[in-house]
């Protein structure tokens, strides 16, 4: 698991001073790289007051095959009208999960309460605002976060199930087989029938499959590929008689 921090940055001529004097401060950029499938998060100088005009953003990525799940012990921040002043913004899939603040959830802003979120995807960002002023105490929040298994095959693809017959979902991945008579197509997802037919049911599988007396025949040959081998029947007459 990865996680990178980036803190907010003054502007103009005060930003290259500070670079200049080396000087650190609560504002200056930072990165962290961890090597964990969970971890916590706080928002700056928790549990105390959190500072004014400070922009905090952690980018964390889980192995494919898994989710990020996140959920917070304690939230308190500035409420304002849809979250225009502070917030916690929770995004994944290049969507906004959701967006929070206050302290308890109203009829235009919501707070986390006892909620769950899981990412889209093996990439979550957490971004923590803060305006340049507070009237009280807010103070802020503290997250926990674990990797989660993703199920995929609870996951439909373009609308239609992962595997044409079976679905095993494991930790960090999945893989489909068939059921008996039918082999798995190299695209590792569908199945497909190997049928072996002599010539006559051959010839009469080529005729209108509405001759057939009921639909089993032109069913079977919508939903599968089949692959027929021809097996030629050779007639053998034996005869016996006396010789002259």
């Amino acid at each position: 698991m990865q996680i990178h921090e980036e803190g907010f940055l003054p502007q103009g001529s005060q930003q290259n001073r500070l670079r200049q004097e080396g000087i650190r401060m609560s504002g200056v950029r930072s990165s962290i790289v961890q090597q964990k499938m969970y971890g916590r998060i706080t928002s700056p100088n928790f549990p105390k007051v959190y500072p004014n005009h400070k922009e905090k953003i952690w980018n964390i990525t889980v192995p494919k095959g898994y989710s990020v799940r996140i959920y917070f012990t304690h939230f308190n921040l500035e409420l304002s009208y849809l979250c225009e002043y502070d917030y916690v913004k929770l995004s994944s899939g290049g969507k906004t999960l959701a967006m929070l603040c206050g302290r308890d959830s109203t009829d235009t802003e919501e707070a986390p309460g006892n909620r769950t979120y899981i990412s889209a995807d093996n990439h979550l960002t957490v971004v923590f605002r803060s305006d340049y002023s507070n009237e009280k105490p807010f103070t802020g929040f503290e997250a926990f976060y674990a990797a989660e298994d993703i199920d995929e095959c609870k996951q439909p693809l373009d609308t239609k199930p992962l595997c044409s017959h079976h679905c095993h979902n494991y930790v960090g991945g999945y893989y489909c087989s068939c059921r008996v008579g039918y082999i798995l197509h190299e695209n590792k997802r569908t199945c497909t029938g190997e049928l072996f037919l002599d010539e006559e049911i051959l010839s009469y599988l080529q005729h209108p499959l509405k001759s057939s007396p009921d639909n089993n025949i032109r069913e079977k040959a919508v939903g599968f590929h089949f692959h027929f081998f021809v097996l030629p029947v050779c007639l053998v007459q034996l005869g016996g008689g006396s010789q002259g």
